[in-house]
């Protein structure tokens, strides 16, 4: 198979249109139309379904784009390795993170790496929902508690739990029926939780004030005394080592691990290799109080 057939065909199927290809690399649309009409014809495969809306993959051209595109990566960034003389981390690195732990630490951890390894071009997205890795052309993702996935390897590197916490002036009183709360929005339907403490498990009836979308706008509320809430130890620790919060007790329910996740058809690059210990050596016992204290140092 033509090497640089195959790559050209991986820099097409990657912007999604011959125009887009070309303008991208200053190489003539003409030239890529043909060898890829080539690299068809040599595998007796249709790639592409041309149209007039543009390209799209057929699903014999989506499985060599899916099986190839790392790989090429992979011959890349070999060989800007040895031309360098050394593992040294460059180019581009692409990550998508959760949106809480993205603000309460994704940017010194940016900042930090981009001191560390200035010649590694780092964009990071911030979101929740599950990303493609192949399809988005990310490098390395950070999920909470993902579903299993047989494409993707990874590692915990933080793990959370979660806490009903309160200001000091809201106080849980017996002959109360609930306990004014502060949920996320998605929680609409939680009538109760199950919460843990020295004195065994207890149920804790609540009465929903506000639905809002950001923990820390729930947090927020809280330390006004809005009502009690439930939240990772990690976002309200310190507040509760001050005697800003109280920890009314453990919530019942999964652990919260925090995932590096990236595809396992490929050796890792040297930038993602070195994001890992970057995460690691930030995070080298990953419990909430060290999420906390890293969170709330100064760089």
């Amino acid at each position: 198979m033509d090497l640089l057939a195959l790559a050209d065909f991986n820099l097409v199927a990657r912007f999604g249109s011959f125009g887009e290809a070309a303008r991208a690399t200053e190489r003539p649309k003409a030239t890529l139309s043909r060898r890829i009409t080539e690299l068809e014809n040599s595998l007796r495969l249709r790639l592409f379904e041309r149209g007039p809306r543009g390209l799209k993959l057929t699903q014999e051209g989506r499985a060599l784009y899916e099986r190839t595109g790392a790989l090429l990566a992979e011959l890349a960034d070999s060989a800007a390795a040895i031309t360098s003389g050394g593992e040294q981390p460059r180019g581009r690195l692409r990550i998508s993170a959760p949106v809480l732990f993205s603000h309460v630490a994704m940017g010194k951890l940016a900042a930090t790496f981009a001191l560390k390894h200035p010649e590694v071009r780092l964009e990071i997205t911030t979101e929740d929902r599950p990303v493609d890795m192949v399809e988005e052309g990310y490098d390395l993702v950070i999920r909470v508690n993902p579903d299993p996935d047989e494409n993707l390897v990874g590692r915990v590197f933080l793990r959370d739990r979660m806490v009903v916490a309160a200001a000091p002036v809201l106080t849980r009183r017996k002959e109360e029926p609930a306990v004014s709360a502060v949920l996320r929005r998605g929680d609409e339907r939680t009538a109760c939780w199950d919460v843990s403490g020295p004195e065994g498990t207890s149920r804790l009836s609540i009465r929903p004030v506000a639905h809002l979308s950001s923990l820390i706008m729930v947090r927020d509320m809280v330390r006004l005394g809005v009502g009690a809430a439930c939240l990772p130890l990690s976002l309200v620790s310190h507040d509760v080592a001050t005697g800003r919060l109280a920890n009314w007790g453990d919530v019942e329910g999964p652990e919260i691990a925090l995932w590096t996740l990236y595809p396992s058809r490929r050796l890792l690059s040297a930038r993602v290799s070195a994001f890992l210990d970057h995460l690691k050596d930030a995070f080298p016992l990953g419990t909430p109080e060290e999420l906390a204290a890293y969170a709330g140092s100064d760089l």
